[in-house]
């Protein structure tokens, strides 16, 4: 991009959009809020959003797209996974040369960008558009989803009533009964449930409310609330959850508890205000979910034995790493349920207690009366345990105490976010933890990551397997042929979506005299990385491919979530 570009209010201003006095004025107000012109303008409502987007256009030298104008063939949709589309808010094009064309919002966001070219293995040409009308056409081009949930939808209803007639009657109600509104929230509470969903989110938009169910970790559209109804379907869940109805300035945390099918189900609850409403998503936690037991997690024999051994040491730290919703939760329950008899004492330090366990010490985190994770720490170790879960390491002080807590004789478990088990070591040392205690002190670290798992009912043999996704788990022509790959055809049963129910993929990093070496010499986490797979670590993207190989999952679901870091690391 050119050096000597022109400034945005430049161009307004030639193009006669705004006012030399209002300019200066939003110029101050932006400094003053530490904000870009272009959001100021449109906040003070002295120029559209569109032009704003025509000016960046301009000022970049990139082409405008008017999404009011301009159709995308959803077999171009298809040029980028939806979930890349709803992350980063961009719109595929077409693709000319070996180049994706994209649509996208901020030409400044440049590691958005960098990310883009390495996810979707491909240089862009970038146009330009609003953000919200590149929301309001993702929208709308995704409605389509919701038709697999809705004929099972018609299956759940009770006295055949569907939730599509409890939205319509409650449109219908008179104001001040409340009856219909309630029997609403009640039916997509249980409807969620039903269809197995981890999360319900309630999305306020310009014109609508939607409401979408996120299964097996995929966001699926459920349907539209009318917006007239947004008030009193919020301060609904909000009475429910225990939050303060009056308050829709700062975000809300609260719980549900509702029994289901003879079963008591706890919903998290948190609302945010946003420019259309407070966003409330319930992500719903079934007791039953932690009493999966540690083979059914989807560790491999070997694996398996690895994990049993590791959390039966008397002493050092297990790390569990991974994204949100990657299962590092379950998969620690899993490990304290393994060890939670008698004869030992554990003690846990969460950010909120999700789950709460029979004969565990459980202690939550509240930042607002500084009851905060070193708090609690400093507190456990005069408890004298034998096992301490600490719900996630999120700076240096708590790092530091959960090391020493290791090294005077406490198994310590806990998370972090890094996107593969070797990089968990030099974040320790980057959040100012010294390199001989992270290298004496932890005993293995675990990356893991959920795949969807094959519909059993639909599973055939994928005849045709798409080669880009077997080139990036490096599966040759001779390996499908000793190896059929498998899919789900679409059922009934897995809303013929091809996949029911989720497995994880593992990679389990033990600590050698050469990983202390290296650890204690800072080495990066690439060296760390060739020294853990030379010691015999299985890295994601082979557990992946082994489970592709046995026909629990696709190679398109393994590449998702592990071929990005296997491009990059292997």
């Amino acid at each position: 991009m050119a050096k000597n570009r022109r400034k945005l209010g430049e161009i307004l201003y030639k193009s006669q959009l705004i006012g030399k006095e209002a300019l200066i004025e939003a110029i101050k107000a932006s400094q003053q809020k530490n904000k870009r012109l272009g959001e100021t303008l449109i906040e003070l409502g002295l120029v559209s959003e569109d032009n704003i987007c025509k000016a960046i256009a301009h000022q970049f030298g990139l082409p405008y797209v008017d999404l009011d104008k301009h159709s995308i063939p959803q077999e171009t949709m298809k040029l980028v996974p939806e979930e890349i589309v709803q992350k980063y808010n961009v719109l595929p094009l077409g693709k000319e040369n070996g180049r994706l064309k994209l649509i996208i919002s901020d030409p400044l966001d440049l590691d958005m960008l960098d990310t883009l070219r390495f996810r979707l293995s491909s240089e862009l040409d970038c146009s330009i558009a609003s953000p919200t009308k590149i929301r309001a056409f993702i929208n709308r081009s995704l409605d389509n989803v919701r038709t697999s949930i809705d004929a099972t939808a018609a299956e759940l209803a009770e006295e055949g009533h569907t939730l599509e007639e409890e939205i319509r009657k409650a449109e219908e109600a008179e104001e001040d009964d409340e009856g219909p509104v309630i029997r609403l929230v009640n039916m997509i509470i249980d409807e969620a449930v039903h269809l197995k969903a981890s999360d319900i989110h309630i999305e306020p938009m310009t014109d609508r409310v939607r409401v979408r169910y996120r299964i097996d970790g995929v966001c699926s559209q459920r349907d539209n609330i009318p917006k007239h109804m947004q008030a009193s379907v919020l301060t609904r869940l909000k009475i429910l959850a225990g939050m303060d109805i009056s308050e829709r300035r700062l975000p809300q945390d609260g719980r549900i508890q509702r029994e289901i099918d003879n079963r008591k189900i706890d919903f998290r609850v948190s609302a945010l205000p946003g420019y259309h409403g407070e966003s409330t998503v319930l992500r719903i936690l079934e007791p039953e979910s932690i009493n999966i037991g540690i083979q059914a997690l989807g560790l491999g024999d070997e694996d398996n034995e690895k994990f049993l051994k590791i959390i039966k040491r008397p002493n050092g730290i297990f790390l569990v790493t991974g994204p949100t919703g990657s299962g590092k939760s379950t998969t620690l329950y899993s490990a304290l349920k393994e060890l939670n008899k008698p004869d030992k004492k554990i003690i846990t330090a969460e950010d909120p207690v999700e789950y709460n366990v029979a004969g565990i010490n459980q202690c939550q985190v509240k930042e607002e009366i500084q009851l905060t994770f070193a708090k609690i720490l400093r507190s456990m170790l005069r408890q004298a345990p034998n096992v301490i879960l600490v719900g996630e390491i999120r700076d240096g002080e708590v790092a530091d105490i959960a090391i020493q807590a290791a090294l005077t004789g406490h198994l310590v478990f806990s998370t972090l976010h890094t996107n593969d088990a070797s990089s968990a070591i030099t974040r320790l040392i980057d959040m100012g933890v010294k390199p001989f205690l992270v290298a004496s002190s932890i005993q293995a670290i675990m990356a893991q990551r959920l795949v969807r798992k094959i519909c059993p009912a639909c599973k055939i043999v994928d005849e045709h397997p798409d080669p880009h996704y077997l080139r990036l788990l490096n599966i040759s022509p001779e390996d499908v042929k000793n190896h059929p790959i498998y899919k789900g055809a679409g059922c009934n049963k897995c809303h013929n979506i091809g996949y029911k129910g989720r497995q994880g993929i593992f990679e389990i990093l033990e600590m050698n005299t050469e990983m202390r070496e290296l650890a204690f010499a800072r080495a990066p986490a690439t060296e760390l990385r060739k020294a853990a797979k030379a010691g015999g670590m299985r890295t994601l993207l082979e557990d992946g491919k082994e489970k592709v190989f046995k026909g629990i999952t696709t190679p398109e679901e393994v590449s998702k979530h592990s071929q990005a870091e296997g491009l990059l690391l292997d």
